[in-house]
């Protein structure tokens, strides 16, 4: 049976009066899965791999592919959070450096079958992303069910170049801006 291992997703960049609206609307229409403050650190190298740490757990994980694509392929590691220096001395050891530190509180709920996170980043500002996993063979049904929700919020998605400019000045500055 294949995997669902391909993230699908859509984001946009919101305003505080925006996050505080959907924050109340998925409090009274979705599930609310928990609050976390979450710490990512992104390596340096050819891939997306990166380890976080939250309140209650820690991973690693790679995403394949582009930066901020609509649909990546998503290799995640559960650990216990005791182990997180550890995951980050291995990776420095391999030869990998902390490109960028990222840290933001998220708000996560479940709404109609998808996964929605409401995140306030430091220094980089805050977002609604909506995804869900799927299989290869449903990554674009599953991206314009994705948009079709987004259109119904009233959120405007944002351009991936957008992003990407965004992304890169936050890699550049964000030693100064956190």
């Amino acid at each position: 049976m294949e995997q669902k291992n391909i993230e699908t997703e859509i984001r946009s960049l919101i305003t505080e009066e925006q996050y505080k609206t959907l924050l109340k609307f998925f409090k009274k229409e979705g599930k609310f899965l928990g609050k976390e403050n979450q710490i990512s650190y992104y390596f340096s190298g050819e891939q997306d791999l990166r380890i976080q740490k939250s309140d209650k757990s820690a991973k690693i994980w790679l995403k394949k592919g582009k930066m901020h694509a609509d649909c990546r392929e998503e290799i995640e590691v559960k650990f216990d959070l005791k182990e997180f220096e550890n995951a980050e001395k291995l990776f420095e050891s391999l030869g990998y450096e902390v490109k960028i530190k990222w840290f933001r509180k998220r708000n996560t709920f479940l709404w109609k079958g998808i996964s929605v996170m409401l995140d306030d980043t430091k220094g980089y500002g805050r977002i609604i992303e909506l995804e869900k996993m799927c299989k290869e063979m449903e990554k674009e049904k599953t991206i314009n069910m994705l948009r079709a929700k987004m259109e119904f919020l009233k959120i405007e998605e944002t351009k991936k170049d957008e992003f990407e400019k965004k992304f890169e000045y936050y890699k550049k500055n964000w030693k100064k801006i956190v």
